[in-house]
């Protein structure tokens, strides 16, 4: 009797985890159709509802062609809206339909924990709940950007940062190396619904990075293709002309290094001092 009445209840716990929701957060991809991986495709055909956070009806009508409810996201934009309030509805609709015990698919551009507030959210979320909650990534448009640009970051090392930040807070750039950075056509943007070029605010970026750099220094303006018949955007001005070009929120710039890598002296000494001793010891 003992052994049936624990058959009966890890029958029922079975049952009941099987009820469950799950949550996963999937990339797919910069370019539409050739960057989404097999995972994030079952990710995506095996949960009950998908929520799209995708800014091209082109990607929304390829992904319900994988999925019957397929829900976009992105008419809880609005003008004059703040931003946070929509990513904050955003998991809210996600966790609704996960506490109902359904199976959530939240698909984002590239990478969803890039540049991707509500993912990592509404996974924290999930989880602090005890619900099962996956990210699983995708090819993002820094993944894009060194393929396109033909540059290693790890020859003189990379930097990114968010344009915004870099005039917001006191960071430290280093010339030496590369230099990305993100959503420069929307820099200084604080208010709610504010999405122009912000040309004066760019000048201030360039004000700050002509500290470092000279102002013929060469920027790379860079767009990534977003469907496989496109070729990715690459334009090549100078610092000085930064303020003034036409950007969009979707170009990325980078600046090649200014400087040349210099010799830290006192560490190669000691590093050769260190070597002294270890080859000393392996002898012994």
């Amino acid at each position: 009797m003992v052994d049936l009445l624990k058959t009966a209840g890890d029958g029922a716990s079975l049952l009941a985890e099987s009820n469950r929701g799950r949550l996963s957060c999937v990339g797919l991809g910069m370019t539409l159709g050739s960057h989404l991986t097999p995972l994030a495709r079952s990710h995506i055909q095996q949960a009950d509802v998908v929520f799209a956070a995708l800014s091209d009806a082109i990607a929304e009508e390829w992904l319900k062609r994988m999925h019957s409810d397929v829900r976009s996201l992105q008419p809880y934009y609005g003008e004059g809206k703040p931003r946070i309030k929509t990513y904050r509805e955003w998991v809210a609709l996600m966790m609704d339909e996960l506490r109902a015990g359904k199976r959530v698919c939240g698909v984002f551009y590239g990478h969803p924990g890039i540049f991707a507030w509500s993912p990592h959210k509404v996974i924290e979320e999930a989880r602090a709940e005890g619900y099962d909650a996956h990210m699983e990534p995708g090819i993002s448009a820094e993944d894009c950007l060194y393929a396109d640009l033909g540059f290693d970051p790890g020859r003189y090392g990379c930097q990114h940062f968010e344009a915004s930040q870099l005039l917001y807070c006191d960071r430290r750039i280093d010339p030496a190396g590369y230099l990305v950075l993100w959503q420069v056509g929307v820099i200084g943007n604080r208010s709610v619904g504010r999405f122009d070029n912000g040309l004066a605010y760019r000048a201030l970026l360039v004000e700050l990075l002509g500290k470092d750099y000279p102002m013929d220094h060469e920027v790379i303006i860079y767009r990534g293709a977003t469907l496989p018949i496109e070729r990715p955007r690459i334009q090549r001005i100078t610092l000085r002309e930064l303020a003034e070009v036409p950007m969009t929120a979707e170009e990325t710039v980078v600046l090649p290094p200014a400087v040349t890598l210099q010799p830290n002296r006192a560490m190669l000494e000691r590093l050769k001092a260190l070597d002294a001793v270890t080859q000393t010891g392996a002898a012994a």
